[in-house]
């Protein structure tokens, strides 16, 4: 290839042509020939060393040439080192059980922007980063220092075209200038930028993305607990490293007053130069010119700059310190200075000390590194508050700046690099030090995966008539003492209570009762019996009742366990019980829960659901979680001998919904599937003749043993939105759930029937609309016969619909007897607030508004959507 003499924007775009040409057929290598071309260079590379070094120096006239030896070094083997074992090609991460799959891509051409302060190492840095990562690379170098970054970029090209790598994969700019790295930052896909502010906000309003690093002020912190000459040490080692040219090195100490003398005196041992009063004011007089660093000191040795201020200092000077008291930013002192020259503050207190420290990182070091020297194990308090403070992406104990702040030297975490990112707080894009993943494109592939499913009950599910009291006997066995029952009004003054709290006495268990209980369960009620329960100190609640005083058993125990909790917080809607914001207590610790269901439909007595209401804002708080699950459930069939003929009916209507729900659910699975299609079948044969003949006890056993069942199943797939639909039905409107459930039951069904829906449910395991077939299997179980799936679910809607006039149910929301001016007043909000409510997320269509509004329509009027 011919060499190219870049000094012009038609070179410079024929230079960008070249290495994007090389850096596509780059971008085909296999991971074995990047490590081997990657290998060669940073050999190479640290090869060179020495005369890179020596070319730095004679060219820039800044640093010290057995210093940036190491820099090089550094840049050579510890890049290496850290990198040589990642994997940055094609796929770098695989996970066949979760079905993700990571690949690296190059990004494509990265435009190097090098300072003359580091101006081989960085470039050694940067090529080697490039390589890795299969990217070209186009080198602006700066001015003063074009050969030298020349000649380190030479160097490691030539190593890697040796090793296989496309030529011209690297390239730079021969005669650099201002428009020249302006239009190789445009021509780029990348921009990796070091260097002055100027340049680096030039790298961030190019257009192309950047990764950039900003201003160093390092403050550090001399505590009172510090090993002095660990730390006198540390700071005189880095900042007269490369004559304080690392943007990390230390700017300015804080020391504490009571080790302030000891500090100055090691310090000066070991080759600080004090400044006196005369020779302060002269150095402060050309640290700045213009606000900016004085470019005529930066990288010159202390005696140097003592001479070019006026005064002598001694040739054994390692750094100058000023000791000074002002951290204003007219100090200037206080700024970066990129020189070995420090300042140095006296701390009355530590507070004075952060305080201080914060003021210097404000000053122009946002974002870069502080440092403290205390003890780990006695002043942990004291690290710990100067992390919190410090707005700096590196915050290093103990170590000196310079080689600390880069990685990997005096730390084992923190990434080797010559390009420190200062985050959002130095107008940077990054907040670590920059490697081989800001130079990569990550793809993830991401295979479809089911989520697993579960299948979650009580402990305990004891049933058959006549089971309680020797399920109760567990209580005694289990080394119960105190159970506090939680029952309604009715059961209470009836008697019915008795049965639970008689056996209780049998068994030589102490136990009260609360039976401020209403049929709507309030929040006032559930505080009240919560309060009772504290007074009480019991070690078991057992709820018995309908659904109203199990789910005020559950919120009583709620708040019995953890009075803290939030209600609003805990009716948050989710979409995955299990990646929900807000997290549960636990709940068991204080008392175990025994629900007893006296009724056949809500299945509460075997859900971690609960419904409460805020009697002063009228809000109804849908609770749902398992740690609500109760711990022990009792069906006992000789407890609902005498339910009403309307309370059957619409439990057993609630009862049928909830398996018919979970069956279409796209949450339902062959566990919740067995359940509830089993309850299906009992209530359709069973809950006629229950209703008829409220003594039938078989009746009565099958029904609240398909009840307890459906809940099973719920609980599990979850409900839809007919239960969405018949919550604000029944709220608005003031109708018995089961009965809203009934009227709405067909309409939901028609419409999640659908096998081309608008919109479908989201959920893995639920991949293409199939509620139809669904409805189908539950016709052929129940023994509807039919040619079709269509024909089949017709034939059930019909038979739902007889089912329900047999119990006495309305045909329709306007035949339950709500007004029609109020009904369609409602309809819209009524509507809205079904859409948002929890049971519609797992419905297996989604329905928007207007099509839950249209169904309301249907249901008001008996006129079923065709």
């Amino acid at each position: 290839m011919d060499e190219l003499i870049v000094q012009d924007e038609q070179s410079l775009n024929e230079l960008i042509k070249r290495v994007r040409a090389a850096q596509v057929k780059f971008a085909t290598y296999t991971q074995e020939q990047v490590d081997k071309i990657f290998l060669a260079a940073a050999t190479a590379a640290d090869k060179a060393r020495l005369d890179l070094a020596e070319m730095a120096v004679s060219e820039t006239g800044m640093g010290i040439v057995e210093d940036k030896v190491i820099k090089n070094h550094y840049a050579a083997e510890y890049i290496y080192n850290a990198y040589r074992d990642v994997k940055t090609c094609d796929v770098v991460e695989t996970d066949d059980s979760f079905g993700i799959e990571v690949l690296a891509e190059p990004v494509g051409v990265v435009a190097a922007i090098v300072p003359t302060t580091n101006p081989t190492s960085t470039a050694i840095f940067k090529a080697l980063l490039a390589l890795k990562t299969r990217n070209g690379l186009i080198f602006s170098p700066h001015p003063r220092a074009k050969n030298c970054t020349i000649a380190a970029a030479r160097t490691v090209l030539d190593a890697a075209v040796k090793a296989g790598a496309p030529e011209g994969i690297i390239g730079w700019i021969d005669v650099p200038s201002v428009a020249l790295s302006a239009a190789v930052m445009s021509g780029s896909d990348l921009i990796l930028a070091t260097g002055g502010p100027g340049m680096v906000r030039a790298a961030y309003s190019s257009g192309k993305p950047a990764v950039g690093v900003g201003a160093g002020n390092t403050p550090v912190i001399i505590d009172s607990s510090a090993d002095i000459k660990l730390a006198a040490s540390s700071v005189l080692h880095s900042k007269s490293f490369d004559n304080g040219m690392i943007c990390a090195s230390e700017q300015s100490v804080i020391v504490m007053s009571d080790v302030y003398d000891a500090f100055k005196k090691e310090i000066a041992y070991r080759g600080a130069y004090f400044l006196n009063a005369e020779e302060i004011d002269k150095v402060r007089g050309t640290i700045l010119i213009n606000g900016s660093v004085n470019a005529k000191i930066v990288g010159q040795s202390a005696p140097a700059i003592a001479r070019l201020c006026g005064f002598e200092a001694p040739e054994s000077a390692r750094i100058l310190v000023g000791e000074v008291e002002s951290v204003e930013i007219s100090e200037p002192f206080a700024h970066e200075k990129l020189s070995p020259v420090l300042a140095m503050y006296k701390a009355e207190s530590f507070d004075d000390a952060l305080k201080k420290a914060e003021k210097l990182v404000a000053d122009g070091g946002f974002g870069h590194t502080s440092v403290i020297y205390a003890n780990e194990h006695t002043a942990k308090d004291k690290i710990a508050a100067f992390g919190d403070l410090m707005k700096t992406c590196r915050i290093l104990v103990n170590t000196p700046a310079a080689q600390g702040g880069i990685g990997d030297i005096y730390n084992f975490k923190l990434r080797p690099s010559l390009t420190l990112g200062c985050g959002s707080w130095g107008g940077n894009s990054v907040s670590e030090n920059v490697s081989v993943k800001h130079l990569l494109n990550y793809k993830t592939v991401a295979k479809r995966r089911e989520n697993m499913l579960w299948f979650r009950a009580p402990e305990k599910v004891y049933f058959k008539k006549g089971c309680m009291p020797v399920a109760l006997q567990e209580l005694k066995d289990m080394g119960k003492k105190r159970v506090f029952i939680v029952t309604d009004e009715f059961l209470f003054k009836s008697g019915f209570s008795k049965r639970v709290s008689d056996r209780l006495n049998e068994m030589g268990i102490v136990n009260t009762t609360f039976s401020d209980v209403q049929p709507d369960p309030t929040l006032a009620s559930a505080k009240k019996g919560a309060a009772a329960m504290r007074s009480f100190e019991p070690d078991t609640i057992v709820a018995l009742g309908g659904g109203s005083a199990l789910d005020a058993g559950k919120i009583m125990w709620m708040l019995y366990e953890h009075p803290e909790v939030d209600f609003a917080d805990m009716a948050m809607r989710f979409m995955d019980i299990r990646k929900r914001v807000y997290r549960f207590p636990e709940m068991g610790k204080e008392a175990y829960f025994v629900a007893i269901a006296t009724t056949a439909g809500t299945g509460s007595e075997v859900t971690p659901f609960a419904v409460i209401t805020d009697e002063t804002s009228g809000l109804k708080y849908p609770i749902a979680d398992y740690e609500l699950l109760p711990k022990m459930a009792i069906c006992d069939p000789e407890l609902m001998m005498s339910i009403p003929k309307g309370l059957t009916a619409n439990s057993g209507y609630d009862a049928m919904v909830h398996a018919l729900e979970a069956v279409a659910s796209v949450m339902s699975s062959d566990f919740a599937n067995g359940m509830a299609k089993e309850a299906i079948k009992l209530i359709f044969e069973y809950l006629p003749v229950a209703y008829k003949n409220g003594s039938d006890e078989t009746a009565r056993a099958e029904m609240a043993y398909a009840a307890t069942m459906a809940g099973m199943a719920f609980a599990n797939a979850f409900l839809g939105v007919c239960h969405s639909m018949a919550h604000k039905l029944g709220s608005y409107h003031h109708l018995p759930h089961g009965m809203a459930n009934a009227l709405l039951l067909n309409e939901v069904m028609r419409f999640n029937a659908a096998e081309a829906p608008a919109k479908m449910g989201t959920f893995p395991q639920y991949d293409h609309p199939v509620c139809l077939r669904r409805y189908a299997e539950v016709a052929e179980l129940v023994g509807i016969k039919g040619k079709t799936d269509e024909e089949k679910f017709e034939k059930l809607l019909d038979k739902l619909a007889d089912l329900r006039k047999e119990v006495g149910l309305p045909e329709s929301i306007k035949a339950a007897g709500v007004p029609e001016d109020k009904f369609l007043e409602q309809l819209d909000k009524m509507s809205r607030d079904a859409f948002d409510d929890q049971c519609t997320g797992a419905n297996p269509r989604y329905p928007m508004i207007a099509e839950i509004k249209q169904m309301y329509l249907n249901a008001y009027y008996g006129k079923e959507g065709k």
